[in-house]
């Protein structure tokens, strides 16, 4: 009786024909030298590089693009790190090579910093997985998206591929509010028209909207008073804190934000006050956020937490009706952006990902990516996976399959094949 075909044999009958249909382009599947790509994601995730301390891996791959033959002077570096307001070590790392066709530019980038967890980790290869040896994280994310980038320059000087002009970009701080790409130099990127980052799980899976984001500082200051003797004198922060936060839930402004068509989300993460349990509390700090992939809608809902605090403010009185005072800052870390699908660079990642035999899946995201603030600078990048799972945990892996179809995916791009 004839066995059946399992989902893995398709798959792999899929990919030979896409090699045998690329080869006539010069890509096939086998091409790219596996070996090299994931000693270079094994190094990368040994090197440590927490968000403002980046310079080692950034001279790292400064030394490995010239090794690969990329001229010293394609290679530059921004002020990014001088205009954040975390500091850092170093700025965005930018290369800048001429294209041997007339094509227009790509850009091709992914984030050189790791979570402070991954810092010291020892990455451990056991068949198709990559783990932490210790309790560390793996800095997958994202120097898996380093090597990817780094494997598709590699592999196209090396075969003396024909490409377009290219922009590689690796940037700092993504972990820390995207301060890298915020305060990117975008006028050495020499404007790219096709742009694509690595950043992620799935190689199939194109990244091509995310929400926008607006971090809410706020500050309530209330009026001491001892707590046993005389607590009628005193208005405490915590009560005016907690009479917002639960109209804000009441009302169906905290957590999950649906209003008719309109979605988004808020959240109270951090709150600090007080330091005895005999004083009427006189200040609380509370760190929120409120995110939505419709800027107006995100909006109302920062504007629905500073209505409940400022009630919140009123309402609560000392016995001789003097009230607290409130203290409310925004910060939108980062817009929300959303790329037609029938655009250019969708259809060159799709492309890319069906010449490798796998199925391209469209999609926006609920968190913040470097893409947020390059299509905010003018350059919309659509985001790719590269194998990474569990990130910013000790049971962080990196799925060896994944990430080399990734680096096959990033190569066809910059030679131009999709």
């Amino acid at each position: 009786m004839a066995r059946a075909t399992t989902r893995f044999e398709h798959q792999q009958h899929t990919r030979l024909i896409a090699d045998q249909a690329s080869e006539e382009k010069g890509i096939t599947m086998q091409s790219i030298d596996k070996s090299k790509a994931i000693h270079r994601v094994m190094e990368l995730m040994a090197i440590p590089g927490q968000s403002c301390e980046e310079s080692k891996v950034a001279t790292w791959l400064r030394e490995e693009l010239i090794r690969a033959g990329v001229p010293k002077s394609a290679i530059s570096s921004d002020t990014a790190h001088r205009r954040s307001p975390a500091g850092g070590q170093v700025g965005n790392l930018i290369v800048k090579l001429k294209g041997n066709i007339r094509a227009p530019r790509r850009l091709l980038m992914a984030h050189l910093d790791t979570v402070p967890l991954a810092v010291g980790c020892k990455p451990v290869r056991k068949g198709d997985l990559v783990r932490p040896a210790g309790k560390t994280a793996l800095g997958g994310d994202n120097r898996a998206g380093c090597a990817v980038v780094l494997t598709a320059v590699s592999e196209i000087l090396r075969r003396k591929l024909p490409h377009p002009p290219l922009t590689l970009l690796f940037t700092v701080q993504e972990e820390i509010g995207l301060r890298g790409a915020r305060f990117l130099t975008a006028g050495k990127l020499g404007r790219p028209e096709l742009c694509f980052n690595w950043d992620g799980s799935d190689p199939a899976s194109l990244i091509i909207g995310a929400v926008g984001a607006t971090n809410l500082s706020i500050t309530i200051e209330g009026i001491a008073s001892h707590a046993g003797a005389h607590p009628e004198n005193g208005v405490n922060a915590a009560v005016v804190a907690s009479l917002a936060i639960a109209t804000l839930q009441r009302d169906g402004w905290h957590g999950l934000v649906t209003k008719s068509k309109k979605r988004g989300a808020s959240n109270v993460g951090a709150i600090n006050g007080g330091a005895a349990t005999n004083v009427v509390m006189p200040d609380v700090v509370i760190e929120a956020e409120a995110r939505s992939h419709q800027p107006a809608f995100r909006k109302r809902i920062v504007k629905e937490y500073r209505k409940a605090f400022e009630a919140a403010v009123r309402s609560v009185t000392n016995i001789t009706g003097k009230r607290g005072k409130l203290t409310f800052e925004e910060d939108t870390r980062y817009e929300a952006f959303s790329i037609p699908e029938s655009s250019a660079c969708v259809n060159v990642a799709k492309a890319a990902v069906r010449q490798m035999g796998l199925r391209p899946l469209p999609r926006d995201c609920d968190g913040g990516l470097d893409a947020n603030w390059i299509s905010a600078h003018g350059y919309p990048a659509v985001t790719l996976g590269c194998g990474q799972a569990g990130i910013h945990t000790v049971d962080e892996t990196l799925f060896i399959p994944q990430f080399l179809d990734a680096c096959r995916i990033a190569t066809a791009i910059a030679a131009n094949v999709a």
